[in-house]
This record gives C-alpha cells, sequence and structure tokens, in this order.
C-alpha cells in the first residue's frame, strides 16, 4: 500500500475546505485521481451514461469490464441519512458493487448488503483533516477489495431467490417513479385505472407496481 496517495487526496480535500465555497462536485477530480492511482488499468469516469436504477456519480472499469460503481455526496452531508433515501435504497438493489462516500468516509456495499466501512480522517474546526493511520489502511483495504470483486455465480436456489428478490424491488421502484412523473393520461395511469375498474376498486399505486415487479411462473 502507498499511503501517500492517501495524504495526498487529503490535502487536495483540505485546499477545497480552505476555499469554503467548495460544493460535491468540486471534490471529483481528487476522488477520480484516487481511485485511478490505486492499481494500474482502472478507469473512474464521473457523470457517466444513466443506467436504469439513475445516475450514480461514478463508474469504475478495469477496459472494457465494468468493476463497480460510486456515489459521492459533500464532506458535511451524513451518510446516516443518505442510506435511507429512495436513490441509494435503487443503487444497492440493482448495482452488485458500490461505494458511497462524502470523500472522507467509504462504505462498501455488495449485493446491496453494507460489507466494510472506513474512514480517512475527520474535519477539525480550523478546516484541517485530523488523519487517521488505522483508517487509512483500512479504507485501502477496502478499495482494493472493491476493484478486485467479482459478481458471485447463482449457484444455489437461495442465492438465485435473493437475486431475483433484489430485481424485483428495483423493477417496483422504477414503476412507482414512472408513475409519479407521467401525465394522468399517460398509460401506467390507464393501466391502474382498468384494474380498478375491473379487478380491485382499492388498489393502491404501490400495489399496483409490486404486481408489474412479480416475476413470471
Amino acid at each position: 500500500m502507498d499511503i501517500g496517495i492517501y495524504y495526498d487526496y487529503i490535502k487536495d480535500l483540505e485546499k477545497g475546505l480552505e476555499k469554503g465555497i467548495s460544493t460535491e462536485p468540486s471534490y471529483y477530480p481528487y476522488l477520480k485521481a484516487l481511485i485511478e492511482s490505486i492499481e494500474k488499468g482502472i478507469n473512474a469516469t464521473n457523470d457517466p451514461k444513466r443506467i436504469e436504477c439513475g445516475a450514480p456519480d461514478f463508474v469504475v472499469d478495469r477496459g472494457a469490464t465494468i468493476v463497480g460503481y460510486v456515489e459521492a455526496k459533500d464532506i458535511d452531508k451524513s451518510l446516516d441519512e443518505i442510506e435511507k433515501t429512495e436513490q441509494l435504497k435503487r443503487y444497492r438493489d440493482s448495482l452488485s458493487n458500490l461505494i458511497l462516500t462524502d470523500y472522507l468516509e467509504f462504505r462498501w456495499y455488495v449485493g446491496g448488503q453494507k460489507r466494510l466501512t472506513a474512514r480517512l480522517g475527520t474535519v477539525a474546526k480550523d478546516g484541517k483533516i485530523k488523519r487517521d493511520k488505522a483508517g487509512i489502511e483500512k479504507v485501502d483495504e477496502m478499495v482494493s477489495g472493491f476493484l478486485s470483486h467479482k459478481a458471485e455465480a447463482v449457484g444455489t436456489p437461495k442465492s438465485l431467490a435473493v437475486r431475483t428478490a433484489h430485481i424485483a424491488h428495483m423493477i417496483r421502484n422504477l414503476i412507482v417513479a414512472a408513475f409519479e412523473k407521467e401525465p394522468e393520461s399517460g398509460s401506467l395511469h390507464a393501466q391502474l385505472a382498468a384494474f380498478r375498474d375491473n379487478l380491485i376498486p382499492d388498489l393502491s399505486t404501490t400495489q399496483f407496481a409490486d404486481m408489474y415487479a412479480q416475476p413470471s411462473p
């Protein structure tokens, strides 16, 4: 492990903090440089093309192979609160290898489950970042694991059931989101109205989405 790359990264964060005007995107270049410096051949692309579950801040790849995704929040954001948002729930349900970070704290999720969490340091009152050597080592271990992760094959009925449930949950959330954005004259509204008229008068939007998300027998 080259601890120096983390100390350089922290110094870059401090420069942004000293200005007092930096926002979440201001730190993107520093995070990109950090990820790409950990392993040769790794690319971290910011603001990638939107995918089904949304638009994570970074897609990390090794050539033609996508390794995982990174979602970054501003340094003063609570990751505990971010974990409760619909956005992160969608990402965890649909992305098998994901890191959530506020640039100092890093949380790694595999298959929707939190695997590791670690922190490089904490921001002091003077705007400087107090380094945590043990935390730096743990973050390096985590990011290395993230970069070397390979999606597990479906080998048992249980693993298949878990993966199917994740997909169904993602589809449900996408349908609910689409319904909320669609005008009342849209096709989803028309289908819900038909269900209510002919089958279930008190069918809710979420119940309607659940019906669509269920896998075919």
